[in-house]
């Protein structure tokens, strides 16, 4: 499949920037490697992963991209805070891709300490590209 015109949003939140950082360039990097130009890829941010469904949404609504990839850190604190936020993230990301029938990846890390998230980082970029990959493949069979 031809990538070359296809728009694509990273939607990104800024919580846990520094690692957020890492897995937002990992990924803008990536994707170009894979045929995706680099003038077709937009970054959009958001306080944090709870304003991340919100803003997909509205990445949808203007029917401009044809693929989002949802990118933040949520690490566990001392509090249930940690649940609250990584449930409902990742039900508004998966309920925007349903609502508006676009692919949203969910590249928005859930670990336990930094180790971890910077652990993830590393990895993960590739990873969601891929899968991003493979969703369109399957997506424009059945088309």
């Amino acid at each position: 499949m031809d990538y070359s015109n296809l728009k694509v949003a990273l939607c990104v939140s800024k919580f846990n920037y520094e690692h957020v950082s890492v897995l937002e360039n990992s990924i803008a990097d990536a994707l170009p490697n894979h045929g995706f130009q680099k003038d077709n890829i937009e970054k959009f941010y958001v306080p944090g992963a709870l304003e991340l469904p919100f803003l997909l949404s509205r990445c949808c609504k203007s029917k401009k991209f044809h693929a989002l990839i949802a990118i933040g850190a949520v690490i566990r604190g001392e509090t249930y805070h940690f649940e609250v936020v990584s449930d409902q993230s990742a039900m508004g990301i998966m309920n925007v891709q349903l609502q508006y029938d676009i692919p949203i990846m969910n590249a928005v890390l859930t670990t336990n300490n930094d180790d971890e998230t910077i652990q993830r980082t590393g990895t993960k970029g590739i990873e969601v590209v891929n899968g991003l990959i493979e969703t369109l493949d399957t997506l424009n069979s059945i088309r």
